[in-house]
C-alpha cells in the first residue's frame, strides 16, 4: 500500500506527481529543485544557496513522514554543471557528517525551471 506525503513545508510539485510516497517501510521523495515554499520562488545565489533550500525541502518532506536525514540510504543529485560540484557536495555532506547514503551524481543538459541542483531521495525504516 502507498501512502502520499504532503507538506506545506516543501514545494509545491510543479507537475503530475506527489512530493514523496512511502510504500512498505520505504519513502521515495521526488527530485527537490530549490524553491523557498514560503515565497514559491528560487532562493537567491548560486549553488550553494541552492543546494541549502534543496536540502531544506528535503528535510520537511522527512520530517512530515516522520523520517530524518539519518534514514537516507540513497540520493541521486542532479546538476546543470558538473564544475559545481564540488560546492553543491560541500552543503550536502553538512546534512550527513556520519554514514552517508549511497549517492550518485550527474551533470544534465537543463533542470526544471533553470535550476542549478536537484536532488531525489530514498529513505527507510
Amino acid at each position: 500500500m502507498k501512502k502520499i506525503i504532503h507538506t506545506d513545508h516543501a514545494p509545491k510539485a510543479v507537475g503530475p506527481y506527489s512530493q514523496a510516497i512511502e510504500s512498505n517501510g520505504t519513502l521515495y521523495i521526488s527530485g527537490q529543485i530549490p524553491i523557498d515554499p514560503a515565497t514559491g520562488k528560487f532562493v537567491e545565489g548560486g549553488i550553494k544557496e541552492q543546494t541549502e533550500q534543496v536540502m531544506k525541502n528535503i528535510g520537511a518532506i522527512l520530517q512530515a513522514a516522520g523520517y530524518t536525514y539519518e534514514d537516507v540510504v540513497k540520493s541521486t543529485c542532479l546538476l546543470s554543471d558538473m564544475d559545481n560540484f564540488a560546492a553543491m557536495n560541500e552543503v550536502y555532506g553538512k546534512y550527513y557528517p556520519q554514514n552517508p547514503p549511497a549517492r550518485a551524481a550527474y551533470g544534465v543538459v537543463r533542470l526544471p525551471l533553470g535550476a542549478l541542483v536537484e536532488i531525489e531521495t530514498i529513505a527507510t525504516k
